[in-house]
């Protein structure tokens, strides 16, 4: 069995905390491990399990396995063109590498499963099935009346001993809709994981969407691989229609059957459906960080770097970081989307990265910025190094605060410790580098007419990034 995740959402619907450089599946959600971790240790432990994510997103990914020593496979998007062509891609690495009949097991970054062991039971029920060349899905067994979900509509006759046939796949209903569905018994969420042979997919795929496939296997027969990731043609991929994989294959097949999941599952897909999932206190409140909640009932309350304080208010939604606060009646919580709609539709930053960035040396977190200077802390991991690069518009000064840093600055190699500063003037080629085995941090301060990111030539990177 092959575990494929695709990691490539955005998840908007938890903004602040989410967003485009740094979406939910790589934040620690519901417990100290990201949900990417979650979703791959809830697998046991396993010898390889393929990503598909994002090209921006590629660090983060092989950061977050190297935490929890995962050998892994990164596909690298250049563009979100849906499941149906991800799901492609792994299926056509299976199948060149020979290993066409293994099943593949498809699940999504971002989910949360309480019952392990329950998951973990279907999937061992799936595999036979899936083995024998039926698509397989997981249906979720509907706690309350839900429109936020598709549903899946089985039919009486048993596929299986542990699976049914699928009668239709249906959208996301109204509320009176999703109640007679939840009365009906015959209807299951749509979860969104699958398990089928590669080839099984493939040749499904090629089927019902021949333009997906051939999309596909143009992309990925001119792959590069870069460290543990895999690039295709951009090009090609680009060109591929923007499908998911219930619209490409899994309502058009006539070999789909579902298995029944009972294990606590939800996609978390908004604030208040964490705040469902979260242990409350007697009021009803999830309070996370540096909080006073006074005479408040029913809300979610999570500050990260701050006191935030609440009094005589009840089922809020208050999410709290360095850059942006949000404030919203939990019942309306769906609507964060027209919020971040606004935000981008004005040329705003917040809702593409975060004050503190991630690098795949580090981080840096901008604490300061005026007209014409920038401050930053910075934290270099030990043995990385920054790229070989210049500004054309700013001058740096760094200040070491912990650690000891390598600085290449022109034809010089100094070793700056604690307490110590360098200057690096304008135009002039530099790096820096933690040749220790703690981190290395600093503060970077910034001077000059422009202080973009983008003012930086890279002369050399051991990253691959231009």
């Amino acid at each position: 069995m092959i575990p494929v995740i695709l990691s490539g959402g955005s998840g908007s619907r938890l903004w602040p905390l989410s967003r485009t450089q740094y979406p939910k599946q790589f934040l620690p959600l519901n417990s100290d491990l990201t949900m990417l971790q979650e979703t791959v240790a809830r697998l046991g432990i396993v010898d390889h399990v393929s990503l598909v994510c994002n090209e921006e997103h590629r660090f983060l990914a092989a950061e977050q396995m190297r935490v929890i020593n995962q050998p892994c496979s990164i596909f690298l998007e250049p563009v979100g063109r849906n499941t149906a062509p991800a799901i492609a891609l792994a299926a056509l690495d299976a199948v060149n590498k020979g290993k066409g009949s293994e099943c593949l097991l498809i699940l999504a970054a971002d989910h949360v499963i309480e019952d392990e062991a329950a998951f973990q039971a279907a999937v061992c029920q799936a595999e036979p099935l899936a083995s024998e060349g039926m698509l397989v899905t997981f249906g979720i067994v509907p706690q309350h009346p839900e429109t936020g979900y598709g549903y899946i509509q089985v039919s009486s006759e048993y596929a299986a001993s542990s699976a049914f046939n699928i009668k239709k796949f249906v959208e996301k209903p109204d509320l009176d809709t999703a109640k007679s569905y939840l009365e009906s018994g015959d209807f299951y969420w749509n979860s969104g994981m699958f398990m089928f042979r590669a080839d099984r997919y493939l040749e499904e795929l090629g089927k019902y969407r021949p333009d997906i496939l051939q999309a596909c296997e143009k992309a990925i027969s001119t792959t590069a691989q870069d460290m543990d990731f895999i690039r295709v043609d951009a090009e090609a991929f680009s060109l591929c229609p923007d499908e998911s994989v219930d619209y490409a294959v899994m309502e058009k097949t006539e070999s789909a059957v579902v298995i029944p999941l009972d294990a606590g599952w939800s996609d978390l897909g908004s604030w208040s459906a964490l705040w469902e999932l979260k242990e409350k206190d007697s009021k009803g409140n999830v309070t996370e960080g540096d909080v006073i909640a006074l005479d408040t009932r029913d809300s979610l309350i999570m500050s990260k770097d701050r006191l935030v304080t609440t009094l005589g208010v009840s089922d809020l939604i208050v999410i709290d970081t360095p850059d942006a606060l949000l404030v919203a009646d939990k019942n309306h919580i769906q609507n964060v989307k027209k919020i971040v709609a606004q935000i981008k539709d004005a040329g705003r930053n917040e809702t593409f990265q975060h004050r503190e960035v991630y690098r795949p040396w580090g981080k840096y977190d901008s604490i300061d910025m005026g007209d014409r200077y920038q401050v930053k802390r910075i934290t270099v991991k030990p043995g990385a190094k920054l790229s070989l690069q210049k500004h054309h518009h700013r001058a740096e000064h760094w200040i070491i605060i912990k650690g000891t840093a390598r600085v290449t600055r022109g034809d010089e190699v100094l070793v700056v410790t604690e307490n110590q500063s360098t200057y690096i003037p304008l135009g002039e080629v530099h790096c820096l580098e933690n040749p220790g085995k703690a981190d290395l941090e600093l503060i970077e301060i910034q001077s000059g007419s422009y202080l973009g990111e983008d003012d930086i030539v890279r002369l050399e990177d051991r990253y691959g990034r231009v």
